[in-house]
């Protein structure tokens, strides 16, 4: 069987990531999208809401399931029985990098790295920047799923109101 994993953080998913998901589950028999989890970065939704998120984006994709690990990757590669890395490439400057990331895998554990480039209508497309545009009111949605879009929207709307309840809360009473 042909195993492959698709990693990222996927803070949040995006249509970008979901076409090269749904492109893996053409090359491989299985591919495992594995979000990354890592307790000392700050993140917009948890590990297991990305997951809930993926699972519903990708469910009509057959043999492409959703997990999680924290640490290396090719441990998680090692545990999972997993061959090959499938990576999104949207400009030269992801290359430089990745080529990097899939020679240091390829060493620490034998496993290859598939680049697969990423469709031109979403070459400009990072998860970072669709959560900055959202959080000024631009419309994000033709750059994710709809279930995302929810979500990213409820939660936008959830933190806007903590940071004006914080502010109000900093502010000296009338008359002080």
């Amino acid at each position: 069987m042909r195993r492959a994993a698709c990693p990222g953080s996927f803070d949040p998913v995006t249509n970008g990531h979901i076409d090269i998901i749904a492109r893996a589950s053409t090359l491989f028999d299985e591919v495992v999208v594995a979000v990354g989890v890592n307790p000392s970065k700050s993140r917009l939704f948890s590990a297991q809401e990305r997951i809930e998120m993926l699972t519903e984006a990708c469910g009509s994709y057959p043999g492409v399931s959703i997990d999680s690990f924290d640490g290396l990757l090719t441990d998680f590669c090692r545990d999972h029985d997993v061959r090959a890395i499938v990576k999104g490439l949207r400009a030269v400057s992801d290359f430089d990098y990745e080529l990097q990331m899939a020679q240091m895998n390829s060493s620490l554990s034998g496993v290859e790295t598939v680049f697969v480039p990423t469709s031109p209508e979403y070459s400009f497309l990072a998860s970072s920047l669709v959560k900055e545009v959202a959080t000024y009111g631009g419309d994000v949605s033709g750059l994710v799923p709809d279930l995302v879009l929810t979500r990213l929207t409820r939660r936008l709307s959830e933190r806007a109101a903590e940071r004006a309840s914080e502010r109000a809360s900093e502010r000296p009473p009338p008359g002080a």
